[in-house]
């Protein structure tokens, strides 16, 4: 059974067949008659053990007021259930009423057939052979004959005279139940029918493996749901006259409740979903601030005949009726029990206060690989897309339809977005995409066309834009994650939104004319312009002779196993959030359900009667170093960051180059060291600790391996999956591009809360990664992003304490003497449209003076207090710096630069760790209540032989192989030449290498171009007075931050004057590493002043 035909109930549905001889269907005839339409839920016989019979009162004789516990078991699913006597009683009677229905049924059906042979009554079917005279219709015989009843008798041990000592009553009546069960659960017509299933407590979700272990199930009653057609004879009970017990506003559902949701569904045997309570972290304390949260609460109604619970979670609360309180409670104990029991359930945080735990601490198929750049990254999704056979799930901040996936375009008109998604969805892949709908006055994207476009795709497409601004209030935030999941086998997470612009390759052109990579407003520059309309999407807005486009850097990432379903039980969430909240009526627009492998956080659970066909696995203790890296004893830590497997030391000749990098050393295993806590007495006094909310005390503790599960992951042959097989790059003009797809322990992490996605709470989950890992770092992290706004301890502005983090960090190595650094590469200048003195840019200079607040400018910036305490030595610990590319912009056409715009949101720790996804550096992107985020932080587990300072290092193979790719990149270095920068903080590296090709690039762009920002321009009066320099010179034919070269170099040598072609100094760039302008506008105040609309607007816009 596939989860999407469940979901949009394309499952064969219950349907009564009707004869025209006969009256309308009466309602005698509703288990019968709807039970010849609909399928079966099971497949087999199941099996049933009386484990255990007990009655309330030891003097009591009543055989009525037994208890028996029941055991069963289909196929790899057990579960228990409490039936009293009297449930089997009736039980009885219902079997004994259904045979005589079915029974007259028949009956009624034959003597039509048989007239009808006769020429007798409405002649509805042509009879070509004559009948024969012994018999009526053979079908009904066949049915008949496979059909046997439960004699009447059967059940008159279980209503006997209980007379004798307890423990013979007991077995007696054991002995009785067990004989009686035995008739029904020998036959599949009455094991299948209504009255049976709904002893035995199943329906069609039971034995779903896709959606996990059996747990309770029953009917209930719900007021919520007001769009419920009702049978007439489920409206009242016969104490309503009097007493009102039941309500017209109340429905009768089927609840189920699986270990990460509890769904309504319509009917036992139907498929749709009327409502479902996912399950998510709850708060440490109730709503009065006392006591424990609980997702289930019994209810106390001043009517004595309502028996009512709550179900609560996140930001909805549900009410719930049954029919007494001994059934309440076991809802109520049920539900908390399959909702918080320590440590599978998902309402207890998790490490850094995620709502997912880590993964890959066993062979559960959790993998990863990364790609750098638009191409590769682009590539993959398309592949993947194309081998969706079931669901995708798609959100992004900007999503566009006729983005195409692989270029030239011209030669793959198939790999545009909307033509990918109409190919799968006429196949019958549902498809499911959430967009951000942005505040139209602010940002240009236009979500109401890309999903008016996608709409218009197949009625198989589903889309969602969200949030409302008036209903919700939230005009600020957004919705930033970029995600596809297909299959829920593998996501895709990163930086990448599948929209204009974003296609790149290592090589960042400037130029494309005539248009073979970038067609129409995919030819993106939005420091130049912002398209005023999207609709016509081939037209050009930028004059490709004329401007350069803006390269895009980027890093993004596909995942495998429990680590995706993770994140597709994240896109669930949200999406019913959204639906809940833009389109509660609207049928076309489904719930959707999570699935198990989405519900069970310890690796596919540890029980084996859960649906999955899986065998416990024997941990070596070979296969983890479980020493104190990344580790802290205080008990906020629940796991350690592991270090990489030591079995693979011994790596084969084939896994020990890295891009031509030889491995091969005999390096010794170098001894991790457990991190001191840094001494107070090293910072200033006026900078107070960690704020309290970096603390992570409570968390689960998810390091009982012993009885995790192993669980398969299907293998492909894409080239972009099985790059890791000989551990190489992807030869040509792809190197680095593409890594390897390798084993690894990952845990999601996300910013949400309720306005983002429902939660109780708020998760800033990726705040506290970022904050852990920087402060257990022990030799150098590397970091790319697009913003960097953080603040030191006691700044009142931005909360965020990264900054913080690193400061701590750079003076407790000073402190120990180790070689210790932080390189962090950010874009030039904010990617947001106006020159830097144009008055209406002010929100590009807003974003400059509290990023350079953040770096350099100020008592709160990180390099004012580090030097302070470090003086010129805080260089060696910390720099910062960009990209920036050039080339021609058509043959025979001008030279021209572009900053290389830096869009990844990636760190690097040791080469061990790495956190890739959404989120900026920046308040709106980690405190979890602003923008909505999400990431993964990827640790390795195999391992190869690095050094570190000089000193032997065990790398990981992710981590490492990425970091090498970028640097390859930014250094300009080919595949034979990598092994130069293997070491990350040698001297030969970081000095000779990093420092001095930023140096040289810098040096030959500012004389080339003068482009800006650079470190000359300290005021607006210099960066005036550069600008018409250049005007003149170039004859007015500049971009917005001069990146046009004159079309000849003056070079003065020996007193005369030389004419050289531009490009012919510009050769000697190497890669697009350049110094990041710490000076620039140093002398200005570029916050927004009073006639500017910026400065009304809240300062949390911009950091």
């Amino acid at each position: 059974m596939s989860s999407e035909n469940f979901l949009d109930g394309q499952l064969p549905r219950c349907t009564a067949i009707q004869s025209e001889a006969l009256p309308p269907a009466r309602s005698f005839s509703y288990s019968s008659r709807q039970d010849l339409g609909q399928t079966n839920i099971f497949e087999e016989l199941p099996k049933a053990t009386i484990v255990h019979v007990s009655r309330p009162d030891a003097g009591d004789i009543s055989p009525m007021l037994l208890s028996y516990t029941i055991e069963f078991q289909y196929k790899q699913f057990k579960w228990r259930l409490l039936k009293r006597a009297s449930q089997v009683i009736y039980l009885h009677f219902s079997l004994k009423k259904r045979e005589i229905v079915e029974e007259f049924y028949e009956k009624q059906e034959q003597v039509k057939e048989w007239l009808q042979s006769l020429g007798v009554g409405d002649q509805t079917a042509v009879v070509e052979d004559e009948p024969d005279d012994e018999t009526f219709p053979s079908a009904y015989d066949e049915s008949a004959k496979n059909r046997r009843y439960i004699p009447p008798s059967a059940a008159l041990p279980i209503i006997r005279p209980a007379l004798g000592r307890q423990q013979a009553i007991a077995d007696r009546a054991k002995i009785a139940m067990q004989a009686y069960i035995n008739h029904f659960l020998v036959n599949l017509h009455i094991a299948n029918s209504r009255e049976v299933c709904k002893f035995l407590e199943v329906s069609k979700l039971s034995f779903s493996q896709e959606y996990g272990p059996k747990l309770k199930e029953d009917f209930v009653m719900v007021e919520h749901l007001s769009n419920i057609q009702r049978d007439t004879a489920d409206r009242n009970c016969l104490p309503c006259f009097w007493f009102g017990c039941c309500d017209e506003k109340w429905q009768k559902v089927w609840a189920v409740l699986k270990p990460g949701f509890l769904a309504l569904l319509e009917d036992p045997f139907g498929t749709k979903l009327l409502d479902i309570i996912i399950f998510n972290v709850l708060p440490i304390s109730n709503k009065d601030g006392e006591g424990c949260a609980f997702i289930a609460n019994e209810l106390k109604d001043h009517n004595p005949l309502r028996y009512a619970f709550s179900v609560s979670c996140g930001s909805r609360t549900i009410k719930l009726r049954t029919t007494s309180s001994s059934r309440v409670r076991e809802w109520v104990a049920a539900i908390n029990d399959a909702g918080q029991r320590h440590p599978e359930g998902w309402c207890h945080p998790h490490r850094f206060g995620s709502f997912a735990p880590p993964r890959g601490l066993t062979e559960d198929g959790s993998q990863a690989q990364w790609f750098v750049d638009g191409q590769a990254a682009f590539e993959a999704i398309a592949s993947s897309i194309e081998d969706a056979q079931s669901e995708i799930f798609m959100t992004g901040w900007w999503v566009c339809p006729e983005l195409y996936l692989r270029r030239p375009f011209s030669n793959h008109a198939s790999s545009r977005l909307d033509a990918l998604l109409e190919a799968k969805a006429k196949k019958g892949v549902q498809i499911y995409i959430l967009l951000y709908k942005e505040v139209s006055i602010a940002l240009k994207i236009n979500s109401a066309y890309s999903k008016k476009r996608l709409l218009l795709i197949h009625e198989n497409v589903k889309v969602l834009r969200y949030p409302d601004h008036i209903a919700t209030g939230i005009y600020l935030w957004s919705h930033h994650e970029k995600l596809v999941i297909v299959d829920h086998r593998i996501c895709f997470i990163g930086g990448l939104d599948l929209c204009f612009g974003r296609y790149d390759t290592n090589e960042h052109k400037v130029g494309d004319c005539p248009s073979l990579l970038w067609p129409g407003k995919d030819y993106y520059n939005p420091r130049e312009s912002e398209p005023s309309s999207w609709e016509d999407t081939m037209r050009d807005e930028l004059e490709r002779q004329k401007y350069p486009r803006m390269p895009w850097h980027d890093v993004h990432c596909a995942l495998w196993g429990p680590p995706c379903y993770d994140v597709a039980r994240h896109f669930v969430q949200r999406w019913n959030y959204a639906k809940r909240n833009k389109a509660p009526k609207e049928t076309r627009i489904p719930l959707l359900m999570p699935q198990n492998y989405m519900v069970i956080p310890r690796y596919m659970g540890r029980s084996p009667e859960i649906g999955i066909d899986r065998e416990k696995v024997t941990i070596n203790s070979n296969n983890f170093i479980r020493q104190d890296y990344f580790f802290s004893q205080s008990p906020s830590q629940d796991i350690p960051l592991l270090v990489p497997q030591e079995a693979l030391l011994n790596a084969s000749n084939d896994d020990k180059k890295l891009n031509g990098l030889d491995m091969s050393y005999n390096f010794l295993n170098k001894p991790n060291g457990v991190f001191r806590s840094l001494s107070s007495s090293l910072r200033k006094t006026k900078v107070e600790p960690l704020a309290p909310d970096m603390q992570m005390k409570g968390f689960v503790d998810d390091m009982d391996l012993q009885n995790e599960m192993d669980v398969d992951v299907p293998k492909t042959d894409k080239w972009w999956e099985t790059q890791e097989q000989g551990y190489q790059f992807v030869p040509g003009d792809e190197i680095g591009q593409v890594g390897p797809r390798i084993s690894c322990h990952c845990q999601v992490v996300r910013s949400v809360s309720q306005w983002s996605a429902g939660t109780s709470g708020t998760e800033e989950s990726i705040h506290s990664a970022y904050c852990s890992l920087i402060d257990r770092a022990e030799h150098f992290i590397y970091i790319e992003n697009q913003f960097f706004l953080s603040g030191l301890s006691g700044d009142e502005f931005i909360q965020n304490r990264v900054s913080e983090a690193l400061y701590r960090r750079i003076i407790r190595a000073h402190k120990e003497q180790r070689c210790f650094r932080v390189i962090i590469v950010l874009p030039l200048i904010p990617g947001f449209q106006g020159g830097l003195d144009d008055g209406g840019a002010a929100t590009v200079r807003a974003i400059m003076h509290w990023q350079y607040r953040t770096i350099c400018r100020g008592k709160n910036s990180i390099l004012h207090n580090l030097r302070d305490l470090l003086g010129p030595k805080t260089d060696d610990y910390i720099s910062f710096y960009g990209l920036r590319s050039y080339g021609r912009l058509f043959d025979g056409g001008p030279v021209a630069t572009s900053q290389v715009y830096v869009h990844s949101k990636l760190m690097i720790i040791d080469d061990r760790a790495a956190v890739i996804g959404s989120s900026n550096i920046n308040d709106r992107s980690l405190l979890g209540s602003r923008d909505s985020e999400i990431g993964v932080l990827i640790e390795d587990r195999e391992c190869l032989q690095s050094s570190m300072n000089g000193l032997p290092w065990l790398a990981g193979k992710f981590t490492l192989s990425l970091r090498l790719s970028l640097w390859a990149e930014h250094l300009g270095l080919h595949a034979e030449k990598v092994n130069q920068i293997a070491d990350p903080i040698a001297d030969t590296t970081y000095k000779d290498q990093w420092l001095e090709t930023a140096k040289k690039n810098t040096a030959i762009y500012q004389d080339v171009f003068g482009c800006i920002p650079n470190d000359l321009l300290c005021t607006r009066a210099a960066l005036r007075q550069s600008m018409s320099y250049w005007k003149e010179k170039l004859g007015g034919q500049v971009s917005i931050d001069l990146g046009i070269a004159p079309q000849k170099l003056e070079s003065y040598q020996n007193g005369e004057t030389k004419f050289i072609d531009p490009m012919e100094k510009l050769k000697c760039v190497r890669g697009h590493l350049v110094s990041f302008p710490l000076e620039f506008m140093r002398e200005e105040d570029l916050r927004p002043v009073f006639n500017e609309g910026e400065f009304y607007a809240s300062p949390q816009v911009f950091h």
